[in-house]
Parts: structure tokens; sequence; C-alpha cells
């Protein structure tokens, strides 16, 4: 890993974005530009985001410490980010959000078109206010359309896009946890950077749609493709016994697993066979060819199950990985947050949070020469910046008071 002591600046440094976004898929691309240095500023009601409120779903309880204003998905959502609130609704609110955007790059949003119309914070409004500002829009299903105006969260977005049945389950199985919804926000940023490129090189500002169904489709063009030129629809059954062998997981002795993808499965059988020392199984009809294999493989696996139950998992990697097969360990978890491998990479990083104390969390995913990134700070509380942002803008102690006053700021 590079010695971040010597890299004193981040990617995005001196770039400003505006926020004016609830849950995930909009604001957890601002808070992907924070990782990069970007300054994020979330412009929140004065009743607050309700992710702040509302993000405990299905088993995974997500509040903590009493609180009833935070909660671990609003974390994931609004780290790097000053916050603060804002009745946008008011006169006076809108001409401090109008204010903000004129010295910004990015203006994102997840707001639904019509209420964006009406609040005065559409593209066309905010462009009058800042010719040069990125707008970006992140909806359910896209600008146009008979769904355009249908809202969405993670588990409608895979079901329109036929992610659900990429288990290979009977039923639609939801991919968790908001796998859709990060997705979208890797998504956005990728076009907010495409997009800020295209500024300094056309010196055009514009605006940006994303969506929950685009970034799906996306994440899927190899499903989609392979669909589309065979003329039916790609379903692949995911179990032990609908697999090849050397594409598939082995419990060991010790009661962990590993997951083997060897290809192609001709060149390394005979190498798998040799470290598993069952050279016999090369000159057995049954596992002469892959076809064979597949057919038999019912038979197959149970000689391979018996065989790599007789040693813990760890002396199977080092043989395997001695020989140059392909094989890793199946994590869970709390596993990936104690790996060495991630955190000598950084994927896994220390972080010294205000409310939870010293955690781990996931580091930025790529790392730079240069410069550095990752999460510089936690998610704020609501309103916890107001009066900080708006003294940076030139605002008096007296003028905030006044806003204060009358409802506009909280």
């Amino acid at each position: 890993m590079n010695d971040s002591n010597h890299k004193s600046s981040r990617p995005l440094d001196g770039i400003r974005v505006i926020e004016c976004g609830v849950w995930h898929a909009g604001p957890g691309a601002s808070a992907i530009l924070g990782d990069l240095g970007a300054e994020v500023i979330k412009v929140e009601s004065l009743t607050g985001d309700p992710e702040r409120f509302h993000a405990g779903f299905g088993p995974l309880g997500t509040m903590t410490n009493g609180r009833t204003d935070w909660n671990m998905m609003f974390e994931f959502s609004n780290r790097n980010k000053a916050g603060i609130s804002v009745d946008t609704n008011s006169v006076e609110g809108r001409k401090l959000l109008h204010r903000l955007v004129e010295k910004a790059d990015f203006f994102v949003t997840n707001i639904r078109a019509a209420t964006k119309s009406k609040g005065g914070i559409d593209y066309e409004a905010l462009s009058r206010v800042n010719p040069k500002i990125i707008h970006v829009n992140v909806s359910g299903f896209g600008p146009d359309g008979p769904m355009k105006d249908i809202g969405a969260f993670d588990p409608t977005g895979q079901a329109v896009s036929g992610m659900m049945f990429l288990c290979g389950n009977e039923e639609p199985t939801l991919l968790q946890q908001l796998v859709l919804d990060q997705m979208t926000a890797i998504t956005v940023s990728h076009a907010m950077l495409a997009a800020l490129v295209a500024r300094d090189r056309q010196g055009i500002g514009q605006e940006v749609h994303v969506s929950l169904y685009s970034s799906a489709l996306w994440l899927m063009h190899h499903n989609l493709l392979a669909s589309s030129m065979l003329q039916k629809g790609i379903m692949f059954r995911w179990n032990r016994m609908h697999n090849t062998a050397l594409r598939s997981s082995f419990k060991c002795q010790d009661g962990k697993w590993i997951m083997s993808a060897n290809h192609p499965e001709q060149k390394y059988w005979p190498v798998f066979c040799e470290a598993i020392e069952r050279t016999d199984l090369l000159q057995d009809t049954r596992f002469l060819t892959k076809e064979s294999r597949e057919t038999n493989l019912v038979e197959l696996m149970g000689l391979l199950d018996q065989v790599l139950v007789k040693k813990p998992r760890k002396e199977w990697l080092e043989i395997f990985q001695r020989l140059g097969l392909n094989f890793a360990p199946v994590n869970d978890l709390m596993d990936v947050v104690k790996d060495p491998q991630a955190l000598i990479n950084g994927y896994i990083v220390d972080f010294d949070h205000p409310t939870l104390g010293k955690i781990r969390i996931p580091g930025y995913p790529a790392s730079f020469s240069a410069n550095e990134a990752g999460t510089g700070s936690a998610a704020p509380d609501l309103g916890q910046h107001t009066d900080r942002v708006l003294s940076d803008y030139g605002y008096s102690t007296k003028e905030i008071e006044k806003l204060r006053a009358e409802k506009t700021i909280r």
C-alpha cells in the first residue's frame, strides 16, 4: 500500500456538490465524490431525510445507541457531508439554495420531476442561476416513458430489471443488502465525473439522468447481451450439482468452505487431480472429458467431497496455490472485516466514528500514487453545519439568526 503520509490532497479537492436528496441512490453518489475530496453540502428539510428515521428493513436492525434520528444506513449514504437544514419551499429558503448553487459544480437530487419543477430546483431554473452547473437527477425508471413518474426503491428496481432471477431460484430472490441502490450510486458518480470532464474541456454545464433501472441493466450487461443473442432468458441455476467440478465450492475438514474457478477446465483437471492425490480419476471413463464430468456430476462431486473434507481449508489452499490452481476461501462478512488482504490494501480501514467509536469500514476501492481517498467524516446530525456553511457563503450572524427566527433554517 502506498504511504498516505506523502499524500496531501484528494482528486476532487475544490469541487463543490449541493445535494437535495433522500435515501441512498442519489445521496450515495455524493458520498462517493466526498470520498474523493469534493465538498458536499447536504440540504435537508426542517424535518430531515426520512432515511434518518426509517432505515430498518427486514431482520437487520440499523438504529443504535438509543438514537431515533440516526442509523447505520443514513451513515452509509451521507458520510463526508456538511449538513444544513432549510425550508426550501419558502421564498427565503429558495433564495438561500440558489445562493449555494451559484458557487457549485454539481447539484444532485432524486426528488421527483413534478416536485423539482414546483420547487424551482429543476435544471431549467438552476441553470439560470449557474449556467455551468451539472444538474444530476436520479430516478426509479428514467426521465421518459410510462413509468417516468413512478418512484422506486432497491427491491422494485431489482424486480423490473430481472435481477431477482440472477440467483437461479424458481422464486424471484432479492439480492441483499441494497445492492442496486449502491450500484446506482456508483453509476451516478461515474456519470458526474464524466460530465465534469466534459465541462472542463467543452465549457458546458448539462443535465444528467441516471435511474435504478438503467444501473441494474448496465450491471447485467453480459446477462442481457447473452439473452438477446440467444433469444432466451439466461437464468443460471447456482447449485453445487448444477455446475462444473472446477467451478464449485467444497467443504473442508474444519467446516470452512473454499471456492474453485479454474478455466479452461480441461487444462486444470489433471492438475487438480494431482493436487488432491486422485490421479486415478484421470483414467475413469466417467470423467475423461468436461462433458462426461458434467453428465456424471453428482457421482463426481460425491467423490470429491469425500477427499476435500479430509484436510482443513488453510492446508488445501496452500496446496492449490502452490500448483497454480485458482481457489479462494469463502468468507463471511466478519471474515472480510478482519481479512489481512483487505486491510493491507486499504479495502477495509479503521475509522473513529463519533457515535460508534472505533470501527472498520470499506476504504475507497482504488488507490492513487499522488492522492488519497476515502471517508473523511461521519454523516452529519440534522442541521449540524447550517451556521458554518451560511457563514462561509457570506451570511452575517444577524442574517442567520433572522432566518432561524423565521423558521427558514433549523
